[in-house]
């Protein structure tokens, strides 16, 4: 590079001889600084007699400078570092003094002499250690300073002082380059390193050159040193001050690291409590470390960000914008080389913790067979900075910032040329990924000899990223839609959870109807199972072996009450925002009620069909999906076997029992009028909401889906359209609110209920109609009336189900509106 090397003097002779004129001037010069030499030589041994052996050797015609190297030529700068082994160079007044004697043609040579020591970073006889430089005590990161200690002609203080900074530059830069190149520090800092190796490298070639015409060259002055060295010391003027801010940002963290006796204490109380376990440990341990921020050093995007801050800041300085290119160029190869394995193979080989992109390797896709958080595709990879598609979720175990600044530190700081394409960085890596688990091998396309290598500076970066992220997306959307056949297994999914066409259904509860009678506990669930397969043997649809029959632990409606008094209610608070203010006792009264009258749960009640799927289709159709199926399923079951039990009330209630006509026993007449009036407002219910959910929410949803999945381009996207499918389903189906949920589902009980009392009520009709005709009078009637006004009462009070439903479909839910106009018959 130019700035670092002077260039060579055009009318240089190819033949190294010289002419006599030539000669007898670079003779005289030597023969003058020789005599004057000699002259010191005398005033200092009589100053100090412990010098003496040193001018005694120079007497003889042996130089320091030449006693650690015999040949010169080969390594010029060694026989500096030698000759500040062998010659003891003294400090104080003495040889101060020595220099205000001398001609300034000997003190500027015996000051570039010195200076050329000062730009090795070793110290001179002249230019000394600045006095408050300590070797135990400084940071040699910060650089050695030096001091002229002899006065000196004010021309040749001048120009010595604005030379000193680079010998500054070049202790701190070496020493940052010694201490950055151990393994701890990451493949970015030992690329940064080499970089600056090969700048130092050519700084240490210009100082041969100048060592070379300072020996053999007579006209070689220090205004030509001044020259020589002006461009090289505003180079490592910009990398010392990229060295200052790299190691100051990690000397201003503390160390945050607990004693060793504190992590054993920790480890031995954590086996007494049982929490040993391997995924815990990785779990805590990563937490720990991210938590320790100041335990990172300054490396990976950290690294490349404040060379990438630097270069922007100084764009304006046409050298300092290419040197810190240069550098950033060279830095960012491993972590390009990362970045394109990542994004092409799916392969993440980041070894000390650099990419922007970090594994949890305790999270298998064997847990998608329990998950219900979709643990595996969030958590399984993520960013190091905590930040998602959704800006109001981060992931835990994010580093916390670092003090001056507040950028992240280590790998979680992703380079700003990468800010707004980490999502497709961090999508593109797991989309291959999944393809990989799945036993697909992906071969990375390897840049050809002529193709230039990528580089965190260049603008096809951007087109590479983005190339990348298109092909991993239709990659793994091909083999989610063709090959895994995603579209038939939603469909089936429909079909059997959404009870659409759902014969299989029918044939099951007549099949089952005495198992499912039983108390949930009671029931079998292998019988079950084997009357679900021979249900779905007449059936057509496609992965019916995948379904299979379970029995829950809870109701639906006091599970999905719990989980909305933990998740939050969507109608606001208990009690807030009801029609009739009777939110608060009504809740009491009901939770009294239900500790006094909790009966066992039928088999029927707790019914679940379940559906298992292989990976990769379980990152779409996942445990958390499938339980919002199985949500849907259950509340579909219950209102058809409520409709079904009504349905043979009415078939039981067009007997004679009930028709015939006993005009002797009115209010006999007037009962059995009540009771039929009962049932059919009672089933009208259930049929309006059975009809609204199926024709008004689950079909017109479902065929936005398919539109949706028709033109889906994303992997995230298909899952995101399939989730939010469900959770409208759940929404309009008002399975979400608690006030809405509490008071359609107590009216549902009390349809359901009312329809076990089937036969009671047919034997109290049988029994009245006996005594209207025996002639005897009716004793049982007031109870009868009692009996049924309980149904009464109870079902008009959860009627202001209707003003909750009204209230809503006018205030936050507008899908409601049908339920109203389908349900304004039935509250009268």
């Amino acid at each position: 590079m130019d700035p670092y090397t002077p260039k060579p003097r055009p009318a240089r002779k190819k033949n190294l001889t010289l002419s006599a004129k030539e000669y007898t001037k670079i003779t005289g010069t030597i023969a003058s600084v020789r005599r004057n030499r000699q002259l010191s030589d005398d005033i200092d041994e009589e100053i100090d007699p412990r010098v003496h052996s040193s001018h005694e050797s120079r007497r003889r015609g042996h130089e320091p400078s030449f006693i650690a190297e015999t040949s010169f030529v080969r390594a010029p700068l060694n026989s500096r570092v030698g000759a500040t082994k062998s010659v003891p160079r003294s400090k104080g007044k003495a040889r101060e003094d020595v220099l205000d004697h001398l001609p300034v043609l000997t003190q500027e040579a015996l000051i570039l002499e010195d200076l050329l020591f000062v730009l090795m970073g070793i110290e001179g006889t002249y230019i000394t250690y600045h006095p408050d430089y300590s070797p135990e005590d400084d940071d040699p990161l910060q650089g050695i300073h030096f001091l002229v200690t002899s006065p000196l002609d004010p021309c040749l203080r001048d120009l010595a002082e604005r030379v000193l900074p680079l010998g500054t530059y070049y202790t701190a830069t070496s020493a940052f380059v010694e201490s950055r190149s151990h393994l701890d520090y990451g493949l970015v800092n030992h690329a940064l390193c080499a970089a600056i190796r090969d700048m130092l490298k050519e700084y240490q070639t210009l100082l041969s050159q100048l060592e070379h015409a300072f020996n053999t060259s007579p006209q070689f002055t220090l205004q030509k040193l001044w020259f020589y060295v002006h461009p090289t010391i505003q180079t490592l003027s910009l990398v010392y001050q990229l060295v200052l801010e790299l190691t100051n940002t990690e000397d201003d963290e503390g160390s945050g690291l607990s004693s060793s006796s504190d992590d054993d204490e920790q480890a031995a109380r954590d086996e007494a409590l049982g929490l040993g376990g391997a995924k815990l440990k990785a779990v805590l341990s990563e937490i720990t470390k991210s938590a320790a921020g100041a335990a990172i050093p300054v490396k990976g995007g950290e690294v490349l960000t404040a060379i990438y801050e630097r270069m922007q800041s100084m764009s304006g300085d046409p050298t300092a914008y290419k040197v810190y290119g240069t550098l950033l160029s060279a830095a960012g190869v491993p972590y390009a080389e990362m970045l394109r394995e990542w994004i092409t193979t799916g392969r993440l080989q980041d070894p000390y913790e650099e990419f922007c992109v970090k594994e949890s390797k305790f999270i298998s896709k064997g847990i998608l067979e329990v998950d219900y958080t979709d643990e595996y595709w969030e958590r399984r990879y993520t960013l190091r900075d905590g930040s998602t598609l959704s800006s109001k979720r981060q992931h835990t175990g994010v580093p916390p910032p670092r003090t001056p600044g507040g950028r992240l530190p280590g790998g979680a700081c992703i380079p700003p040329s990468l800010e707004g394409w980490k999502h497709k960085v961090l999508l593109a890596g797991k989309y291959l990924n999944v393809i990989r688990e799945c036993g697909i091998e992906v071969q990375a396309n390897q840049p050809s000899a002529g193709e230039q290598q990528l580089s965190m500076d260049d603008q096809k970066l951007y087109k590479f990223l983005e190339d990348a992220y298109t092909h991993a997306n239709r990659t793994l959307l091909q083999l989610l839609l063709q090959d895994q056949q995603l579209i038939p297994r939603l469909r089936s999914l429909k079909r059997y959870f959404f009870l659409s066409q759902s014969c299989f259904l029918t044939h099951m509860l007549d099949l089952a109807h005495t198992e499912l009678k039983k108390p949930a506990k009671s029931a079998s669930i292998v019988k079950l199972q084997s009357l679900l397969d021979l249900a779905l043997t007449g059936d057509d649809a496609l992965f019916r072996e995948d379904v299979k029959a379970s029995i829950a632990s809870t109701g639906l409606y006091e599970w999905l009450l719990k989980v909305i008094s933990v998740s939050g209610v969507i109608g606001g608070e208990e009690g807030e925002g009801m029609p009739d203010g009777t939110g608060q006792e009504d809740s009491k009264r009901d939770r009294d009620k239900d500790k006094d009258e909790k009966k066992p749960m039928l088999a029927i009640d707790a019914l679940v069909l379940d559906y298992t799927v292989k990976f990769p289709l379980s990152l779409v159709i996942s445990r958390k999906t499938i339980l919002r199926y199985q949500l849907l399923f259950r509340f579909l079951l219950h209102l058809k076997n409520v409709e079904q039990s009504l349905g043979s009330m009415w078939v039981e209630q067009k007997t004679a029992t009930w028709r015939k006509s006993v005009p002797n026993h009115p209010e006999f007449e007037q009962w059995r009028l009540r009771v039929l009036l009962l049932r059919t407002r009672m089933l009208a219910f259930v049929q309006q909401i059975l009809a609204f959910v199926t024709f008004e929410v689950l079909e017109p949803n479902w065929r936005t889906l398919e539109a949706k999945l028709a033109k889906v381009t994303t992997v995230d996207q298909l899952l995101r359209d399939h989730v939010d499918f469900l959770d409208t389903c759940l929404k309009e189906c008002m399975l979400t609110s608690a006030k809405l949920l509490r008071a359609y589902s107590r009216m549902i009980v009390t349809c359901s209920t009312f329809a076990l009392y089937s036969a009671s009520f047919t034997k109290s009709a049988s029994q009245a109609l006996s005594a209207a005709e025996s002639g005897d009078g009716d004793q049982a009637m007031g109870k009868r009336w009692e009996f049924l006004k309980k149904f009464e009462s109870n079902f008009n009070h959860w009627c202001f189900h209707l003003d909750c439903v009204q209230y809503y479909a006018s205030s936050e839910n507008v899908s409601l509106l049908p339920l109203v106009v389908r349900l304004g018959s039935i509250k009268s």
